[in-house]
């Protein structure tokens, strides 16, 4: 049997490691970028890789770490405090320890009912109904108007941008029990030393080693198919490129890639909402702000979050500070998406320049920007309803990635490996 998988991503190579592990003879990957990876792909700057999109690993990822540590690298796993912060009212606050909260511009009453809500959230254990319900519904109608506007409203809009209201509360309780790895100083995050490179690397490198071809720099422009001896569709193969190359020829085909992407390929492709992203490194010769790894921002500004890389990695690993500026959108016409790569960057320093009226852009050394408009679903209500199975109608066509059901209600690394493994072993179980 022979197998192509659309898109090098984390979830195509989990697929493929898993089939060629699993005995499956053929699995080719087909990447449209230069090198696998996906969004966990990384830049090469001088001697040392970071991501193009920053990740980190949460302590519930258990697949995820068992394939780190099947690949030999759980020694260089780390565990670090990963601090936040919120930007309101012009100001920066620190809200990780329980002094920092009483220091915030909640109320006392604001603090009673955020941590109300939160051990609400804890103990809930079926999330199913809240599938219907928004997540500021939810919080406005247990926590109130304050602490949303103060508090959450912040978040939603640096994941989700201008959906931030639409959103399903089941994506809030998923992301609240997923960083639970919380003590009285912060959140613990996990880390490759060395980045997510060495993650991607080392699956590539299995992946060949066991018999599987990667194809990178080209991309799938249709998926082909024909009829079984019952008359009913199935694959047979796929075009990679324009102008009429060659099919290459296969049994089954995985497609990880976004259901927009999907449709240049083939008619009737999943309808799932999908959100992009607009992602600025800066490299500084200086720190933008002290001690605070994520900062959500509620202000004028045209990006959501701000993280400094270095603030949770030490600076030492990588002679200068790294900062991600960053921002979500859900409309191909906008600006951030639009503009000329300069003028994006532009205004991401405006806008730090507005936020930290110490930052001066002579301190920044280099920029990289990363942009994809097909980033991640956004999970409005009711997307459980239309989480698509692997298996598909037509034979031997399967379809896994960020949108299927082990990246919902929270999409994460762990997700999209689980959703190559889950793939892989559903058609194990088809064929055999």
């Amino acid at each position: 049997m022979k197998t192509v998988i659309v898109g090098g991503g984390l979830t195509g190579l989990a697929a493929a490691y898993r089939m060629l592990k699993g005995g499956t003879s053929e699995v080719v990957v087909i990447e449209k970028d230069p090198e696998p990876g996906g969004m966990a792909a990384s830049y090469h700057i001088g001697d040392y890789h970071i991501e193009k999109y920053y990740h980190h690993i949460f302590a519930s990822d258990r697949e995820l770490i068992d394939l780190i540590t099947e690949l030999g690298l759980k020694s260089d796993l780390q565990w670090l405090k990963g601090t936040t912060g919120y930007h309101i009212d012009g100001k920066v606050y620190p809200m990780n320890t329980p002094i920092e909260l009483l220091r915030s511009p909640l109320s006392m009453l604001d603090l009673i009912r955020l941590a109300r809500a939160v051990l609400m959230i804890k103990r809930t254990k079926d999330t199913s109904a809240l599938d219907d319900v928004t997540a500021k519904e939810w919080i406005l109608k247990n926590a109130g108007n304050s602490v949303y506007e103060r508090f959450f409203e912040p978040l939603l809009r640096s994941k989700f941008g201008t959906s931030h209201d639409k959103v399903s509360a089941a994506w809030l309780f998923g992301r609240i029990r997923i960083r639970s790895n919380r003590g009285a100083s912060g959140e613990k995050l996990g880390y490759l030393r060395g980045g997510f490179y060495r993650l991607i690397e080392q699956l590539t490198e299995s992946i060949v080693e066991n018999g599987g071809e990667i194809m990178t720099g080209c991309a799938v422009s249709e998926i082909i198919f024909d009829r079984n001896e019952r008359s009913e569709k199935r694959v047979c193969g796929v075009r990679v490129g324009a102008g009429g190359r060659p099919e290459l020829g296969c049994d089954t085909v995985i497609s990880t890639v976004s259901p927009h992407a999907l449709s240049r390929m083939i008619p009737d492709a999943p309808d799932i909402p999908y959100q992009g992203t607009a992602c600025a490194l800066f490299g500084m010769d200086r720190e933008l702000m002290s001690d605070i790894y994520w900062l959500n921002i509620k202000s004028d500004v045209p990006f959501g979050a701000v993280i400094a890389h270095t603030n949770f990695l030490p600076v030492t690993d990588y002679g200068e500070h790294l900062v991600y500026v960053t921002a979500y959108f859900q409309d191909a016409h906008d600006q951030r998406w639009q503009s000329q790569e300069r003028e994006l960057i532009d205004s991401y320093l405006d806008g730090l320049e507005k936020l930290f009226p110490e930052f001066r852009r002579d301190g920044v050394r280099w920029w990289r920007l990363a942009r994809n408009i097909d980033t991640a679903p956004v999970y409005l209500t009711g997307y459980a309803r239309n989480i698509p199975p692997y298996a598909t109608e037509i034979d031997g066509f399967y379809l896994a990635g960020m949108f299927s059901g082990t990246n919902y209600p929270e999409r994460s690394m762990n997700g999209s490996i689980l959703a190559g493994f889950g793939c892989a072993d559903e058609i194990k179980i088809g064929s055999g």
